[in-house]
């Protein structure tokens, strides 16, 4: 799963919020664990066994991840029992605090910093036997004090999804893909009917932030260390996106009856969406009539610009199995293995040996994988996460808002985020 900020229906909802990107703090407030269940989510196992907790996007990636579990423990002899977390962020925590969490888990970018600077996390990346293999921009995601603490499990872009039946109606040709800013609300208003939407996408920064990334605005410095939220780029785009609202031409899912923009794309009633590489499975499932093509993100004016979500593979410091854990990730972050994740679930490869297959299994994807050479992770800085929480909120009222107080106002709270995590 890509803590991929993503909303999906039912049969694709994130166990970690779509927003497995943003939402929960690793902090305290810790709900009694449910029956059967240990205080890391997972279920009791005997000792020397271990337990793994994922975020899922649905059944397709339970059973991946489940089977490549199962035969790694057939190869090993070791048994390890997989789980889907309701609220993984929250059940990791309250493994963390109890001293029982699971030996294997998903961790977003987000909440990395945090557990690492606690002691929760085992820093394992320098003993994987693959460590170079893995995208350089994946290892910068979970570096942490010049050291790299897990391994990425994969990674995925967003790009400007067509609705290729509703273009050819509306009389656009391949010369009309927008590569700019202009076009693209040039074609949103085309596209856009009594019953249907030209464009839509979530009411959050994980969206929205490629229309800052374009206009060359960003969350925060290369430094690591200064926010930079309340910029002149960042104001282009928000005003940007408020334009679109105000011309009718763009709209949020909730607006037009839906959960996330993949839903308001399946059911027609929007053209377009902003969406990653994991709508590929959730449209085959969910809406296989719908007929698309994939392109890239038109450029702002300071050039191309998307955002990046990735996991790792966290192992937990207080695991029994610390050696058994590691060879599991080797496995299962392996070029054969995450092929086979590509082709269940649609998310890219994190290491650079799968991406020539990947490229030739899945052509349709190839602005995702392009778009990696210009997209923009998340920030991993501790109590960044709630401060994009708190960005996502202000952003469900944008088209009524004061964009500058809304960027001033996130300013302040991620600098000092920022300031307390230095």
């Amino acid at each position: 799963m890509s803590t991929t900020m993503r909303r999906l229906p039912a049969t694709a909802a994130l166990a970690a919020s779509a927003l497995a990107l943003a939402a929960c703090s690793g902090g305290g407030g810790f709900d009694d664990p449910a029956p059967g269940e240990s205080p890391g989510g997972a279920t009791d196992a005997p000792a020397g066994e271990l337990a793994v907790l994922i975020g899922s996007s649905g059944d397709a990636e339970t059973d991946a991840v489940t089977a490549a579990v199962e035969a790694w423990s057939a190869e090993t002899g070791v048994t390890a029992s997989v789980t889907v977390a309701s609220d993984l962020p929250q059940q990791l925590s309250q493994g963390f605090a109890a001293g029982d969490p699971p030996d294997v888990f998903y961790v977003s970018t987000d909440h990395l910093a945090g557990w690492a600077a606690n002691g929760s996390l085992h820093p394992y990346g320098d003993q994987l036997a693959n460590v170079e293999d893995f995208h350089d921009s994946l290892r910068e995601n979970f570096t942490v004090d010049d050291q790299l603490v897990c391994a990425p499990k994969d990674f995925s872009t967003l790009a400007l999804v067509i609705n290729t039946d509703a273009w050819a109606e509306t009389g656009l040709g391949d010369d009309d893909v927008p590569t700019t800013w202009d076009e693209l609300a040039d074609v949103a208003a085309a596209l856009t009917t009594d019953s249907r939407v030209g464009l839509s996408f979530g009411p959050e920064y994980q969206r929205i932030g490629v229309f800052m990334a374009q206009a060359g605005g960003g969350l925060v410095a290369e430094d690591g260390t200064t926010a930079i939220v309340d910029s002149p780029e960042n104001l282009a785009a928000l005003e940007y996106v408020q334009q679109l609202m105000t011309d009718g031409v763009m709209a949020y899912p909730a607006d037009v009856g839906a959960g996330w923009g993949g839903e308001a794309f399946g059911t027609g009633a929007a053209a377009m969406t902003i969406e990653g590489n994991w709508i590929v499975g959730a449209l085959r499932n969910d809406f296989p009539d719908t007929p698309y093509r994939v392109v890239e993100l038109p450029a702002g004016p300071a050039g191309k610009g998307t955002l990046q979500f990735t996991n790792c593979w966290g192992i937990a410091a207080d695991s029994d199995s610390p050696d058994a854990a590691l060879d599991l990730v080797e496995h299962l972050t392996s070029t054969e293995q995450q092929i086979e994740f590509a082709s269940a679930f649609g998310v890219m490869p994190s290491v650079r040996s799968a991406a020539e297959a990947f490229a030739a299994e899945f052509p349709e994807q190839e602005a995702f994988i392009t778009s990696a050479d210009f997209a923009t992770g998340m920030p991993n800085a501790e109590g960044a996460a709630e401060v994009i929480s708190d960005f996502n909120a202000q952003l469900e009222g944008l088209a009524n808002a004061d964009a500058s107080e809304v960027l001033a106002s996130v300013q302040a709270n991620l600098q000092a985020a920022l300031d307390a995590a230095g």
